[in-house]
């Protein structure tokens, strides 16, 4: 998330941070000018972000607890309570630095694992969390840090209103939420490449012009509250969720995203992307600085940059540049931002030795890579990625389109060989991690992949909570054992554990398939639709999916009862027979209290609306407790006897 210590700006503060930044700009401007820069040698870098889960697969907000117990300072926090990044001390990229980036991982994985027992919880590297839902994603579940509350409240004030998810995959999800939450939902394992002033254009095209295809072989995100989506569904999360742009600007006019692969290709110097995004995105918070950046170049030092550095943690590019400063020289380096977390860490290190050496090798293959693939396609190949994976047909060079896997085992793993070879990566490690990649490629067997397979094998057993709690302690055990995705079986369902844990709140198995009517429409619709579906309730609900009604069987029976209704040709409608305001619950209402409310008001019936307003998001009957009453006494009763005392 960037720079932490941070304040809200407005006024006369805005356009001092202002006057900061652009002296920073000037000043690295004058950086490149002098040959200030660090050059002839290559530094590689990783961030981590994993999420906290407890004993039942559920998100664990205990991230404030965790780190209290480290004294790490590589270790800390994101967005939410459940959330916790680590970042790997830079290596030269060379000789065995893969292995040792990977001990580092490893290290600092057992250090969070180590903090987090005595809070109940445990660290996983995983995308998004299948069990999360959306009252986790509550503002009291964010950490409690000044820049995420300001983030927070600049962007609901910049878009003039809450934050909206609408994405369709093979289901499809549409949602609002008063939270900038929806970020946690996501969590990423980044990469860090360090280049030369005169080679950043370059190589940023080639950053670009990556993106597609490299994704497509390590998405590993496609189900969110449930719903299977994109392959990387990720990338649609965080484009929307930290959206700034108005719902009322004017269709006429052209406004950049927050969060963007970018609009066109770098021509010369790193200098024209700092500039362009300090020229179309306002300043969101300043951060505490006395730096005089073009004194201190003066007298020979050099400056921190901490109002840029600032401001370019608030634009979101996929490949980010950014400038840095190590062991006392300033460095430029691009930030791979769209990878996923997981599925184990030989996954993640094979993504970053593919990266890497597609980073070392890609820009001498190809110098003339403008002119041979038009950046819109480049653009177009990144969102393909993100929405169908191995599965989608990219656009490369001289106007050639090929599969995604042909593209990668083909062209980009040679080139990926080489250029590990090229910078004396050790044979070992990178023809290990590589192939890794090109078997997964071949297979087709990627986490996103995994994921569905899972989900279509359970399909029909238990609730979807007992499936998604499968699927999260499926991935943890596969995790634990260290082999690479593309090795894994599916997940079970016997792996969810306990099942009070899928069955304590509403949301986790009530019915979000619903068959509703209008009140102004005829009652023998609805008739109709409970005689041929086998349903006992129909909710009925406005044109806004508002609802203003339920109407049962026991309405029919009266209505069918009346001797007015025998003799006329009278034509009834629902809103005449419906009962309206009827006694809802909410998906985090706890099952015994729903339990409570059936038996208080004598009803069998209760809708399901979103938290906070009257949108019908769900149903659940009596029908449904002696379902699951039903599977459990099955459960029971099929135990293997325990055996006898000896």
């Amino acid at each position: 998330m960037g720079t932490q210590e941070v304040e809200q700006v407005s006024g006369e503060q805005r356009r001092l941070f202002m006057q900061r930044l652009l002296t920073d700009v000037k000043a690295l401007e004058r950086m490149l000018d002098e040959g200030l820069f660090e050059t002839g040698v290559r530094r590689v870098g990783v961030e981590q972000e994993l999420v906290l889960v407890d004993d039942h697969w559920q998100p664990a907000p205990v991230a404030v607890e965790t780190l209290a117990r480290i004294t790490d300072e590589r270790v800390t926090h994101e967005l939410g309570r459940f959330n916790v990044e680590f970042n790997c001390d830079p290596v030269v990229f060379t000789g065995d630095c893969l292995a040792r980036v990977r001990a580092q991982i490893d290290e600092l994985l057992a250090t969070v694992a180590s903090a987090a027992a005595p809070s109940g919880a445990r660290p996983l590297l995983i995308g998004i969390l299948p069990t999360l839902q959306l009252s986790d994603l509550c503002h009291a579940n964010i950490v409690p840090k000044p820049r995420y509350y300001a983030l927070d409240e600049l962007i609901r004030a910049q878009r003039g209103g809450n934050y909206e998810l609408r994405i369709k995959g093979i289901d499809e999800i549409t949602i609002e939420h008063e939270s900038i939450m929806l970020e946690a939902l996501n969590t990423s394992f980044q990469l860090h490449f360090q280049v030369a002033p005169d080679e950043f254009a370059l190589a940023f095209n080639a950053a670009q012009a990556l993106a597609g295809p490299v994704l497509a072989a390590c998405v590993n995100s496609p189900i969110l509250f449930g719903k299977r989506l994109w392959r990387e569904t990720r990338i649609a999360i965080f484009q929307q969720a930290v959206d700034t742009r108005p719902e009322a600007s004017p269709h006429e006019r052209d406004q950049l995203a927050r969060v963007r692969f970018g609009e066109r290709w770098c021509k010369d110097s790193v200098l024209e992307l700092f500039k362009e995004d300090v020229a179309r995105f306002r300043v969101m918070f300043g951060a505490e600085t006395d730096e005089a950046p073009l004194d201190a170049l003066d007298q020979g030092q050099i400056p921190k940059l901490t109002a840029l550095c600032t401001h370019n943690s608030t634009v979101y590019r996929w490949n980010r540049p950014c400038y840095g400063i190590t062991e006392g020289k300033p460095h430029l380096r691009i930030e791979n931002r769209y990878l996923p977390s997981g599925p184990s860490v030989t996954d993640e290190m094979a993504n970053a030795a593919l990266w890497f050496g597609l980073m070392a090798a890609l820009p001498a293959a190809f110098p003339d890579l403008t002119e041979r693939l038009n950046f819109e396609d480049a653009a177009n190949n990144f969102v393909a990625a993100a929405r169908a994976g191995l599965e989608s047909q990219l656009a490369w060079l001289d106007e050639r389109t090929l599969s995604s896997a042909e593209l990668v085992r083909e062209i980009l793993l040679p080139l990926a060989r080489e250029g590990l070879a090229s910078s004396g990566i050790d044979a070992t490690d990178a023809d290990a991690l590589l192939e890794v990649i090109d078997r997964r490629v071949e297979t087709g067997r990627t986490g996103a992949r995994w994921m569905l397979a899972s989900v279509a094998k359970m399909q029909g057993q238990g609730t979807r909570a007992e499936r998604l709690s499968a699927l999260t302690a499926g991935a943890a055990s596969r995790q634990d054992e260290g082999e690479p995705a593309h090795t894994w079986e599916p997940a079970t369902l016997d792996e969810a554990g306990s099942w009070e844990q899928n069955y304590q709140r509403v949301g986790q198995y009530m019915v979000t398939d619903l068959l509703t009517v209008q009140e102004d429409e005829l009652i023998d619709l609805a008739a109709s639709i409970m005689e041929w579906e086998h349903v006992r309730h129909v909710p009925v609900e406005d044109a806004d999916s508002n609802l203003v009604g339920m109407l049962s069987n026991r309405e029919l029976l009266r209505l069918l009862a009346d001797p007015k209704r025998q003799t006329t040709a009278q034509t009834v409608s629902v809103g005449d027979m419906m009962r309206r305001d009827p006694i809802c619950v909410t998906p985090e209402t706890l099952t015994i209290e729903a339990i409570a409310l059936m038996r208080e008001h004598k009803i069998s019936c209760l809708p399901v609306v979103a938290r906070g307003s009257r949108k019908l998001v769900g149903i659940i009957t009596e029908h449904d407790f002696m379902r699951i009453a039903g599977q459990l006494l099955e459960r029971e009763l099929t135990r293997p006897d325990p055996a006898p005392p000896a």
